[in-house]
């Protein structure tokens, strides 16, 4: 089965929390703050394998996860790193965001690596917080919690010359003839499945060519498997029309040539600007039909007039497929020498960006109080004017829209309690 789409669930891994402990040694009664780091959580790395030409496996296997960091220990030992995933895909596979359609990343060209997700930074353990005002820090930071991300991975052939045209016009039949590519080849439509690829070599100046499957009349509005194989044109520079001239099952090949380039320009109007080469099939044959060198002679009044050359061949015997190849070498000669890339659209590390400075909520029972403490609540204090009636409410909203009153009541605070940051106390009154 081939297989050229697939939607998956990817998620990196968890960072691992800082530890909050203290130093105890014989004869230190009050040591300081030793909690260690934690581990960094794991990639989702996508790679590209030169060996595949499928997405089969992610049809088998839909969710993938990278390892969590550990956490951190007491005596400053640093959690172990969580291990990354990675994704081995086709060259030519771009992924999207699967919500909104938006490109990640293109997986063709200079790109042959990519890590599409990062794991979590560790948290820092509360050694990194004492200062002279706060020695014992009871607070460390929790590691960045795990980015998830539904994608679907799209594979869009990547080769210079697509053979287009309907079914059993003679595309796979061109591609074995003039490349080492074995295709599948017989009498019935969708004989050809997937786009097959073979690398063509005229004397030191070779291209890849690529037989991207049958086409019908309504592709491209998702007819037969039309979506499926249009998305193989778009990367292409050449296009060379296979018909049938010889019009052996009383198909008109000028017709088809015309419905085919309606079918392109629908689902793509920069297809139809593509230079193209129109391959007029089964010349070996024409003597055994009637309408053969008037479909020959309708083909070129069409089409040379625009530019678009019309040269006899037969891909069963070979005539006429050198001359066609040259063709399509000189055209190619003409145009930019890279491969079509799709740019960046969407960044999932900016999309799904976390913040996270640390903070403690916790109970003092020798003071009888509740304390609030950490980075977070020192940066707020330090743009917050208190005395005011407008930052006074800025500060209220602050505790609540991070969690802060929701913590301070499962502690237990009742009307009346007293909670403490820093240099500053507060009654509470729900």
């Amino acid at each position: 089965m081939y297989c050229d789409k697939a939607r998956v669930i990817l998620i990196s891994g968890k960072g691992g929390d800082g530890h909050v402990s203290f130093r105890r040694e014989k004869y230190v009664t009050n040591g300081g703050p030793d909690g260690g780091d934690g581990g960094r959580g794991g990639d989702v790395i996508l790679k590209v394998d030169e060996g595949l030409n499928t997405l089969i496996d992610f049809r088998n296997v839909r969710k993938y996860k990278a390892g969590n960091g550990e956490n951190g220990g007491k005596k400053n030992c640093r959690g172990k790193d969580g291990e990354d995933v990675i994704l081995k895909v086709p060259q030519g596979t771009v992924v999207r965001e699967a919500e909104s359609g938006k490109v990640i990343i293109d997986m063709s060209g200079d790109c042959r690596e990519y890590t599409i997700l990062k794991g979590g930074k560790g948290g820092c353990g509360n050694q990194h917080y004492a200062t002279s005002t706060m020695q014992a820090p009871k607070y460390a930071q929790p590691g960045q919690p795990a980015l998830e991300l539904e994608a679907i991975f799209e594979l869009k052939v990547v080769a210079d010359v697509g053979l287009v045209g309907f079914p059993n016009a003679g595309k796979s039949s061109l591609l074995a003839s003039c490349t080492n590519a074995k295709p599948k080849i017989a009498g019935y439509q969708f004989t050809t499945l997937q786009p097959n690829l073979g690398v063509v070599n005229l004397g030191g100046h070779g291209f890849v060519i690529s037989d991207i499957p049958g086409l019908i009349e309504g592709a491209s509005d998702g007819l037969g498997l039309g979506h499926e194989f249009l998305r193989h044109v778009e990367r292409t520079k050449v296009l060379i029309h296979v018909v049938d001239a010889a019009g052996t099952e009383g198909r008109d090949p000028l017709e088809d040539v015309k419905l085919i380039n309606a079918e392109l320009e629908k689902y793509d109007p920069e297809l139809i600007k593509k230079p193209q080469i129109i391959a007029a099939n089964k010349s070996d044959i024409f003597s055994s039909y009637e309408n053969a060198e008037d479909n020959l002679k309708a083909l070129k009044d069409e089409f040379e007039p625009k530019g678009i050359k019309v040269m006899t061949i037969s891909a069963a015997t070979g005539d006429g497929v050198k001359e066609l190849l040259k063709e399509a070498s000189e055209l190619l000669k003409t145009l930019p020498d890279k491969v079509t890339t799709f740019e960046q659209e969407y960044d999932p590390q900016i999309s799904l960006k976390i913040t996270d400075d640390p903070y403690t909520v916790y109970y003092d029972d020798e003071e009888d109080e509740y304390i609030i403490e950490g980075p977070k609540i020192e940066k707020m204090l330090g743009y917050t004017n208190l005395d005011s009636e407008k930052g006074f409410a800025f500060f209220q909203n602050f505790l609540k829209d991070n969690g802060m009153l929701d913590q301070l009541e499962e502690l237990g605070i009742k009307d009346g309690d007293t909670v403490r940051l820093y240099g500053h106390s507060f009654e509470y009154y729900k």
